[in-house]
This record gives structure tokens, C-alpha cells and sequence, in this order.
């Protein structure tokens, strides 16, 4: 999406997310009834005799569920207006010898996409990989003549990331630095970020603006991992939208089901379930009929038997739970858990247009600071759902 689009399109999202709001806000974990099931009876019921397996098969393709109205037309909606080209790319050289040891191969792969993206008018002299990690993007596109520094915060990934470079005897300097912190980036750099998080990823591009870095590229991850209670926006367009974001609505761009195991999709949904028959069971307990946050609980208390799973929370929480049929209360609970997979499919609609407006209000920002940007996906989102990024370069 060239520079010229991203502002006509930042606005089209934000109204199409502003008009829908009461559809995407709720979430259904923690409401037993959602607010807009009232206006759309037809939808929710057709949800909600639904099984947890075809929500299973649904999450990550909702926009092609056949469900009643409206949301075949939300779903086209969404789909158009979340619509990306992939970007262009031309081929990486060929790495150096095991230069991929010690990276998964997934995101080896994501570093492959990223780097073959990576189309500036200027050939980079110095490149800064921010949050870099053991440097791996970094070393990936490092080239006779050019120099590359890594920030990192974690002394560990430093240590190994220098042993790495000294091995292949690059020119590569690994600092240890909190990027939150005083920065120093010089104009000559070309900072590069593939998936920092939140705060992390905003801050690179408050330093590399200001300091007059001539090009930049981005694939922004964990928007909500952020200090502020909720969004503030970046561009002068995105200021001026109406749309306040918590760091909850932050999180469902994230909310994809990863590929997993059944092992580990088993335990996640049995952790679940046991959240939402509690639920119903404090519900009861304190005649509040709302829902109770509750802490993380290691996977060890999946162990035990439901009863004294909830008699323990129960206890962590101040309540008692008395006696109660418990197999009843635990099928409840699995009951629930179809229910909210299910009703989750309508925020599901909303997951790629609210993406798409965070990271267009960066591409704006950096346009607002004389860069033309483009934005486009690197990778299939297969590879990883993060896969959008912007590209941004000076004159």
C-alpha cells in the first residue's frame, strides 16, 4: 500500500471499527450474555448450538463462515478493507555456511521474507537491529562494507549473539541496552525491527525519526504490551479518531489460535473450560452475576480434580464454594467454552482491521515526518500472523 493510499484507508478502517464497536468490545469469556445478542437473536443462536470442534476449525477463517446475518456482510467488509499486496521482493544472497545454526527454522524463514522485502532507493551502510536478540536478522543481511550494531536487553542473548558474530567474523557490535532508555542512533543507521513488542517498536520510531535516519523497516508485534491504560496514538490522523482502545482490545489482533500440538491444545482448552465453570460457580457463590478476574495458574492445578481445582481458587479469591454437583458444574464449563469459541467468531472479523489501523497509524506517523512509506505483508500469514511491515525512506 503506497504512501498515498495509507491515510484514505486509516480512515476507512477507523469508521468501519468506530460503527462496529459494540460487536468487537465484548468479550465473550467474560460475558454470559453479550450486549449485541439482542439486536442480532438469529446470529447468536446459530452460534451458540454450534460444537467447540467446528469453532475450532472456524478461528482462524472466520470471514468464510455461512452464519447468519449480518455477518456474511461484516465478514466482506472486513476482508476488503484489510486487504493487503504482499510486497516486493527480490532474492537474499546466499547465506554464509550455518550462518542459520541455533534458529528455528520458522523464523529463519520469517528472516528470509523479512530481508528479500527489504527494497531501499540506498543501499544501507550501517544497520541497527532494535531488540535484535542473538542478532540473527541482523547477520542475515549484513554485506561486505557495511557494519551492523544489535541493542539488546537481556545480557544472555548479548554474550551468545557477540560469540556468534566474532565465529563468523563479521563486523558487529552487540550492546547490552534498554532501548526505553537513552538511545543514541545515528543518521546513517538503518534500524530494523522484526516483531518487538508494543512500547519497544513505538520508541524506535520516536528515535529514528528524530534522528534523521534516512530509511526504516518494521513488522510490529504485541501491541497491547504497552505501560499506558490504553492506546495513545502516534499520527496526527490517528489523534484526531474518536476510537479509545484499551490494552484489552490491543489483544485481540493477537488472539489467533497458534498451531499446536494436541497434547497442548487439550490442556489449553481443559484450563479454559475450568476457568468458565468457575465462572458460573462464583457467579452463584457471590449472587453477582459478573464476571471475577482470576490469577494465572501454573498447569501443575490442571492435576487436580475439578472440585479442589475450584475450592483453591476459590479460596485464593476469598469465597466459599460449599457443596455443589461438580461433574454437572465441569460440563457447564465445557459447555460454555463451545459457546464462547463460537461468539468469538464475530470479534474474530474485526482481528485484521484493527491490526491493519495500529500499524497504518505508524506508517502515518512516519509520513507526517517527511518518509514515504509503504505498507504490505512480508510473508504468508501461515509463516506468522504478524506478517505486515513498513517500509519508510527519506530523500
Amino acid at each position: 500500500m503506497p504512501a498515498r493510499d495509507v491515510e484514505a484507508r486509516f480512515r476507512a478502517l477507523d469508521a468501519f471499527l468506530i460503527e462496529h464497536q459494540g460487536l468487537w468490545r465484548p468479550r465473550p469469556f467474560t460475558h454470559l450474555h453479550l450486549p449485541w445478542e439482542r439486536e442480532h437473536p438469529a446470529l447468536a443462536g446459530w452460534l451458540r448450538q454450534r460444537s467447540l470442534a467446528e469453532a475450532e476449525a472456524s478461528h482462524n477463517s472466520p470471514h468464510e463462515l455461512q452464519a447468519p446475518a449480518p455477518f456474511p456482510a461484516l465478514a466482506a467488509e472486513a476482508l476488503r478493507l484489510s486487504a493487503v499486496d504482499k510486497l516486493p521482493t527480490q532474492p537474499l544472497t546466499a547465506a554464509a555456511q550455518r550462518l542459520n545454526v541455533d534458529v528455528p527454522g520458522r523464523k529463519w524463514q520469517q528472516i528470509e521474507a523479512f530481508g528479500a522485502a527489504l527494497q531501499f532507493a540506498q543501499t544501507p551502510t550501517h544497520w541497527l537491529d532494535w531488540c535484535a536478540g542473538k542478532g540473527h536478522l541482523g547477520r542475515r543481511l549484513l554485506h561486505t562494507g557495511q557494519h551492523l550494531t544489535c541493542l539488546e536487553y537481556d545480557p544472555r542473548l548479548v554474550a551468545s549473539g557477540q560469540a556468534l558474530s566474532d565465529h563468523h567474523r563479521l563486523p558487529v557490535t552487540h550492546r547490552l541496552q534498554d532501548v526505553m532508555a537513552d538511545v543514541a542512533i545515528n543518521a546513517d543507521h538503518t534500524p530494523i525491527a522484526l516483531h518487538a513488542c508494543g512500547d519497544l517498536h513505538v520508541r524506535l520510531l520516536q528515535l529514528a525519526s528524530a534522528a534523521g535516519c534516512k530509511q526504516l523497516a518494521l513488522a510490529p508485534c504485541c501491541y497491547n504490551r504497552i505501560h499506558a491504560a490504553t492506546y495513545q496514538a502516534l499520527s496526527e490522523t490517528g489523534r484526531a479518531s474518536t476510537l479509545q482502545l484499551s490494552v484489552d482490545d490491543l489483544g485481540l489482533p493477537l488472539s489467533e489460535t497458534v498451531t499446536a500440538g494436541k497434547r497442548v491444545r487439550l490442556q489449553r482448552d481443559t484450563s479454559m473450560a475450568r476457568r468458565l465453570g468457575f465462572d458460573q460457580l462464583q457467579r452463584q457463590v457471590r449472587g453477582c452475576d459478573e464476571y471475577l478476574p482470576t490469577p494465572s495458574l501454573p498447569a501443575a492445578w490442571l492435576a487436580k480434580s475439578f472440585a479442589d481445582y475450584c475450592r483453591e481458587l476459590a479460596d485464593l479469591k476469598g469465597l466459599s464454594t460449599g457443596e455443589q454437583d461438580w461433574p454437572a458444574l465441569e460440563a457447564q464449563g465445557w459447555r460454555r467454552l463451545a459457546e464462547v469459541r463460537n461468539l468469538e467468531l464475530v470479534r474474530g472479523l474485526f482481528r485484521r482491521p484493527l491490526e491493519l489501523w495500529l500499524v497504518l497509524d505508524r506508517a502515518l506517523f512516519l509520513a507526517e515526518r517527511g518518509y514515504r512509506v509503504e505498507v504490505g505483508s512480508f510473508c504468508e500469514m501461515a509463516l506468522t500472523p504478524r506478517n505486515l511491515m513498513v517500509l519508510a525512506e527519506r530523500d
